[in-house]
């Protein structure tokens, strides 16, 4: 590996990267990076979305090369990353996501007179962040977990994804700058891959056993992310792991919706949702659930007209490629489906799109990572809420509706409450606004731990925990929790916000 002042970095033609090594760095760099002021931590953010941006078109081109992703949609995902790392800028220096809370003593309080209390939200310690295949830079080297973990004030290595090596480090020296131009400690940011002869499984179960790290971001499939869990959970000091895993994502067509609306016009959107970007994204719409009837009929010809039209587009990977052409090869297979339609295929790792209808949901909702949906009818409400009910938890839930459906949604939004971390109305689930309200997370399977969410602001809240601090000495507080608010907080007094 190469060391530098800044960083370590296992580039994909180095030695074999060494976790001790990125590890130990970590750990010496926790308590001076944990002590970082609001003001000098979001400065520090905000460089390496500049030093990423000065990167621009490296990056878009090797990412392109790597992934077979087209240039506009990698072009975006460069401002999504440097767009996330402005916000968590924005959030510490706010300051809120401290959870700053003051209880005064109070000496004359009978029968029993209450201590000095104050509370604030410290960082976990160094973090591992592992690289998704299907986002080459928003959701791996310097993405969401990534951005979330520095903001709360961790040290983090990254595991970077083998789909796209050059990206990774690419970004990884990026960051290094922006360590380099802050006199930051050399372990706040290390990058590592697996190199030849070493399994990137074998790297990443040594990353999580290593007892320096404290938390674990972690998106990709569910054996991959319960491997991971497992492995946290063996060590003699678990820790967590917030893996965004399997989703199938449902869709709810009512029947109003279909009545006051353009069936083709719908079914055609839902097509262009499925297929985009060869379907590789966690919230890719899946499952359909269609009412029975005529109107439903005509959605299904529609849809199955729009997938016929549609040619496959290259996958991220070989492997992946295959193992979306196994998925559907055994949904066509499955006693009680039939194939609506099926698209052409546009070479050997660009798979043709499909969309199959299924007359029960048993053996169909297991998710095909790719551009395949699986359609599914109801005859009414009851019915419908039964399917929702037998599903596993998801990232997302998606409602088409009309004024005149407004019982049954009303019906639905309790059943979808418990299922999903996200639910949409008359719109697509593909496209993750990153903002202060989103949660992108969902109870088991979709992610190892729902109380969370990988995108947003609220995700810095994953890799931090409360200390209280009881009649300490005024001069040994730390600065959040000095009455003389010297960061210039927002703080809850005595149960009121200040």
């Amino acid at each position: 590996m190469t060391l530098t002042a800044h960083s370590i970095i296992a580039g994909a033609n180095a030695e074999a990267p060494s976790v001790e090594a990125a590890c130990s760095a970590a750990a010496e760099a926790f308590a001076t990076y944990r002590a970082t002021s609001p003001e000098q931590r979001s400065a520090f953010l905000n460089q390496v979305a500049d030093e990423i941006e000065a990167d621009r078109s490296a990056l878009v081109e090797a990412a392109v090369s790597e992934s077979g992703l087209p240039e506009a949609r990698i072009a975006g995902e460069v401002g999504r990353t440097t767009g996330q790392l402005r916000m968590f800028a924005d959030v510490v220096r706010l300051g809120d996501h401290l959870g700053v809370r003051l209880d005064p003593a109070l000496p004359d309080r009978t029968p029993l007179p209450r201590p000095d209390l104050r509370q604030r939200m410290i960082p976990l310690g160094p973090v591992a962040v592992f690289g998704a295949s299907n986002f080459p830079l928003a959701f791996s080297t310097a993405g969401g977990d990534t951005a979330s973990a520095l903001a709360a004030g961790c040290p983090v290595v990254v595991k970077g994804h083998p789909a796209h090596p050059r990206t990774g480090e690419l970004v990884a020296r990026a960051v290094t700058r922006a360590v380099a131009a802050h006199d930051l400690p050399a372990g706040v940011f290390s990058f590592l891959l697996a190199s030849d002869g070493q399994s990137g499984i074998e790297l990443g179960q040594e990353l999580v056993r290593d007892p320096r790290l404290r938390a674990v971001g972690f998106t990709g499939s569910r054996g991959g992310g319960l491997a991971l869990v497992a492995a946290a959970a063996d060590r003699s000091e678990p820790i967590p792991v917030y893996a965004e895993m399997s989703s199938i994502n449902p869709v709810v067509v009512l029947p109003g919706a279909l009545a006051d609306g353009d069936v083709h016009a719908l079914a055609s959107a839902y097509v262009g949702s499925l297929s985009l970007g060869a379907g590789q994204f966690c919230t890719n719409p899946g499952l359909l659930c269609l009412p029975e009837g005529a109107n439903g009929d005509a959605f299904v010809a529609a849809a199955g007209e729009a997938v016929a039209e549609a040619t496959g587009q290259r996958m991220l990977t070989r492997g992946i490629a295959e193992a979306y052409t196994r998925g559907t090869s055994a949904l066509r297979d499955r006693a009680g489906v039939r194939v609506v339609a099926q698209g052409a295929s546009g070479g050997e790792d660009a798979p043709a799109p499909q969309v199959v209808e299924a007359k029960t949901l048993g053996g169909v909702t297991d998710e095909v990572f790719g551009a395949s949906g699986v359609v599914v009818r109801y005859s009414d409400a009851e019915s419908l809420v039964t399917h929702l009910e037998g599903l596993e938890g998801q990232l997302t839930a998606t409602v088409h509706y009309a004024p005149a459906d407004v019982e049954a949604a009303r019906t639905l939004l309790p059943v979808l409450e418990q299922k999903v971390g996200r639910i949409l109305f008359n719109g697509w689930p593909t496209g993750v606004e990153v903002g202060h309200a989103m949660v992108h997370g969902g109870p088991f399977p979709a992610t190892s731990d729902g109380r969370s969410t990988s995108v947003g602001s609220l995700a810095i809240e994953r890799f931090q925990r409360p200390v209280c601090y009881q009649d300490v000495p005024a001069e040994l507080l730390p600065d959040a929790v000095r009455d003389d608010n010297p960061w210039g907080l927002r703080r809850r007094l005595d149960g009121e916000l200040e």
